[in-house]
């Protein structure tokens, strides 16, 4: 599905669902630090798993997704390395974390909100889910989106 871009004006061919960072926000590629597709360790004490925040969209047949980072504890991280490989991960209660992907376009911004990360089975990504705030991602998660918002993060991230 395209659409035309009220920016540029240009028809584009695409527009995407997902956008994902690659890395978590304090990311500063020291010495010792460590990032890998799914999880980074920063200063040997700060550890994050990266997951998904799942938006539906309401007149649309997919949903909208960040791909993001979490900030866990040392031990739910080393419990999710554990985990890694066993269908038993699926079961895990959920881990609490901080959002530490700051995503465009949200006022306030959506460092260190408050998330409770659900482990899914081997092969895919966590669910991350917001604390239920008023905060405009925590609305967004809660009551969905639309077509015109996913066009409208398109633009934003095409034209910043």
């Amino acid at each position: 599905m395209g659409y035309t871009c009220t920016c540029c004006g240009e028809h584009h061919a695409e527009l995407p669902f997902a956008y994902g960072a690659p890395a978590p926000a304090f990311w500063q590629d020291a010495a010792g630090d460590v990032l890998e597709p799914e999880r980074c360790v920063i200063g040997g004490e700060h550890y994050f798993l990266r997951g998904r925040v799942v938006l539906p969209v309401l007149d649309a047949d997919e949903d909208f997704e960040w791909g993001v980072w979490v900030s866990v504890s040392k031990d739910n991280f080393f419990r999710a390395e554990d985990l890694w490989d066993s269908p038993d991960r699926a079961a895990e209660p959920p881990y609490f974390g901080w959002l530490s992907t700051d995503l465009p376009g949200y006022e306030p911004g959506t460092l260190n909100l408050k998330t409770r990360l659900h482990t899914r089975p081997p092969g895919e990504r966590p669910l991350i889910e917001l604390e239920p705030t008023d905060h405009p991602l925590a609305v967004e998660q809660r009551d969905g989106i639309t077509l015109i918002r996913v066009q409208a993060v398109a633009e934003l991230l095409r034209h910043p």
